[in-house]
């Protein structure tokens, strides 16, 4: 073996990654429909009059919930596990979901959309800022005049909130699957926080296959992302609470729901 072999085979996993055991726990932890911002997503979209787009699709949480309502939706996500699941959780229902392999920073569509979404904190998954201002930029050429963008972030007092657990969920199968999530670093600076999370599965009181999953998440501080929405283009930026728009933020919420237009 090769020096260069023998260090590709040694590396670390890819930050982010979302492999085979972080989507079926995914699906487990979040099937369509289950969070708050199915709703929220259903009102703001369906009268729109354009083809959406999901950013980091990812299982379909969402993308699903939207096809279901009779939607125009197409998503892509880098992660084939992920994607896996959504098809066939789309197939379940009689659906076909739209999918291609694609990251943040080199998506590429034809057509423009009329609203381009990106929940439950998927854009965070950018950890460099100069990267994430090029992604809102590239979302802002992807829109027709007039579309809108949505973007649902954790707060920055996220990083200093999350803290180390164990959780489980059980299989169709009766296998036991486990997350054990550790924080490994905390960068106030950086306004990062990057977790080791292991997957196990445990089958007849034996563990018989683990995953492990980096994970890294930048947050965005409230005027640091306003002010990054401006200098991509976008106008008319407004931003809600926990889904309830017109409802000033509080320091307890969970998720900050900011829409923005591209002007026409």
């Amino acid at each position: 073996m090769s020096d260069i072999t023998a260090h590709r085979a040694n590396a670390p996993p890819a930050r982010n990654a979302y492999g085979p055991m972080c989507a079926e726990v995914y699906v487990l932890d979040k099937p369509p429909g289950s969070l708050d911002d199915a709703a929220y997503y259903r009102e703001h979209l369906k009268g729109l009059g354009g083809p959406i787009l999901e950013a980091a699709s990812g299982s379909g949480r969402l993308q699903i919930t939207l096809l279901e309502a009779g939607l125009d939706v197409q998503g892509f996500d880098r992660s084939e596990p992920m994607m896996d699941q959504c098809q066939a959780e789309a197939a379940r229902r009689g659906l076909v979901a739209r999918l291609s392999r694609q990251s943040f920073e080199s998506f590429e569509y034809q057509e423009r959309f009329a609203a381009i979404v990106c929940p439950v904190g998927a854009f965070t998954l950018i950890e460099d800022f100069g990267e994430a201002l090029a992604v809102l930029k590239r979302f802002h050429a992807h829109l027709a005049p007039g579309g809108r963008l949505f973007v649902d972030l954790m707060p920055l007092s996220y990083l200093a909130q999350v803290r180390d657990s164990v959780r489980s969920w059980t299989t169709q199968e009766g296998d036991l699957l486990r997350i054990d999530s550790r924080g490994v670093e905390l960068d106030w600076l950086a306004q990062r926080r990057v977790s080791h999370d292991r997957y196990e599965r445990w089958r007849g009181g034996r563990l018989i296959e683990q995953e492990l999953e980096i994970l890294a998440v930048r947050c965005w501080g409230l005027r640091e992302f306003e002010m990054a929405l401006r200098e991509a283009g976008f106008v008319d930026i407004s931003v809600c609470g926990g889904y309830r728009v017109g409802r000033p933020l509080r320091p307890t919420d969970s998720w900050w729901c900011f829409q923005a237009v591209r002007a026409g």
